[in-house]
């Protein structure tokens, strides 16, 4: 991404070599779920254990994510890149992504996607920031972490994926 006029420049060309490592969140809000790849995340507490969210305005998972009490956060491991095709390419809006992969319901009937190492969080507070919605997720105690070894998918990964909704 080039910075237009009057953009930080530097920063623009900093943030374009860093390798986020890349999520799948999902979440429902008890009549609709959704999911989508995501690129900003972070744990911001240790105690108690804390995660941040930031899921884009234009996805259609905003919209579901606004209404929801729980979101579930998948990480994505070398081997998922198809995975993160399905949630990151497509668009919630016009494909059913649930119907391209295996999962089960999880805490809160959130979709937990099968294979993947994940925890949940409950939504304790959402802070709009410009083109993203941060959730600040109260890490509730259940998940999987048995691929936990094997690595992170990261952004230099999948930056050849074309966004479902364009920025």
């Amino acid at each position: 991404m080039s910075a237009s006029p009057g953009e930080p420049r530097a920063f623009h060309r900093i943030v374009a070599e860093l390798d986020y490592p890349m999520i799948i969140a999902t979440t429902a809000d008890g009549t609709e779920r959704a999911g989508c790849l995501i690129g900003f995340s972070t744990q911001c507490s240790i105690k108690p254990p804390r995660y941040a969210v930031l899921i884009s305005t234009k996805n259609r998972t905003a919209e579901v994510a606004v209404r929801a009490e729980i979101i579930v956060v998948h990480i994505l491991r070398p081997g998922d890149k198809p995975l993160a095709r399905v949630f990151g390419e497509e668009t919630g809006d016009d494909v059913p992504k649930f119907d391209q992969c295996s999962w089960k319901p999880g805490p809160g009937g959130v979709p937990v996607i099968d294979d993947c190492d994940w925890f949940a969080g409950r939504i304790m507070r959402r802070v709009d920031v410009g083109d993203h919605v941060l959730h600040a997720l109260d890490v509730i105690d259940e998940g999987d972490a048995t691929r936990a070894e094997r690595g992170q998918l990261g952004f230099q990964a999948v930056r050849d994926l074309h966004a479902g909704h364009m920025p």
